[in-house]
């Protein structure tokens, strides 16, 4: 991480300090990008999360469903995510909630576009968290599901959790819950229709 200057908890905000050189993670070499992503992943993870940090993995998607949900009724999207695949992706995730474990003190919201390559002496670095405390694999899911229209998601989550050390099957399952989501940010910004199936495919 960027060393943080301010910090609001309740806020759910920081402020961070600036990553030069900063490659985004999507442009870098994807061949070597699972083992770094496994050495970023386990460097955030090794941070024992604060005493009463008040932002969890349940809340978090307690408010990603309420919000996201309403886009079902844009005509676009109603046409290709019915409330039948939004259901099942609440049920799953309740499950994978229910289920957890092991709690870390996760990035949130880490995405190919949050992750800046900070040169030889850093190695990969998280920006823009959405810090809250749960299922460690959570912070694989994203880029595990860009996979989606190039060697696959399955595929990638393969690669994913062996050079993560995560649990593969709890993995593929984050996918199927998020799935839809990436699927409605695609449907929006007219993304490629090869990923689009894939995804919806995955929220089956």
């Amino acid at each position: 991480m960027p060393a943080v200057l301010s910090a609001d908890a309740e806020a759910g905000a920081m402020v961070l300090g600036e990553v030069l050189p900063s490659t985004v993670a999507d442009d870098m070499p994807q061949t070597s990008l699972p083992q770094q992503w496994g050495e970023l992943l386990a460097a955030l993870h090794a941070v024992a999360p604060p005493a009463h940090w008040p932002l969890d993995l349940r809340g978090r998607f307690d408010e990603a469903f309420v919000r996201i949900d309403r886009r079902l009724s844009e005509p676009a999207i109603g046409a290709r995510i019915d409330q039948a695949a939004w259901q099942r992706a609440i049920r799953r995730c309740e499950r994978l909630l229910d289920s957890q474990a092991r709690l870390v003190l996760l990035h949130g919201d880490l995405h190919l576009g949050n992750v800046l390559d900070g040169g030889p002496s850093r190695g990969l670095i998280a920006i823009d968290p959405k810090a809250c405390v749960g299922d460690p694999c959570f912070d694989a899911v994203d880029y595990v599901v860009a996979g989606a229209g190039q060697e696959g998601v399955e595929a990638r989550c393969r690669r994913v959790a062996t050079a993560c050390g995560l649990d593969g099957d709890r993995l593929y399952a984050w996918s199927r819950v998020t799935a839809p989501m990436a699927a409605i940010a695609h449907l929006t910004y007219d993304g490629p229709e090869p990923v689009i199936d894939e995804l919806l495919a995955l929220s089956r």
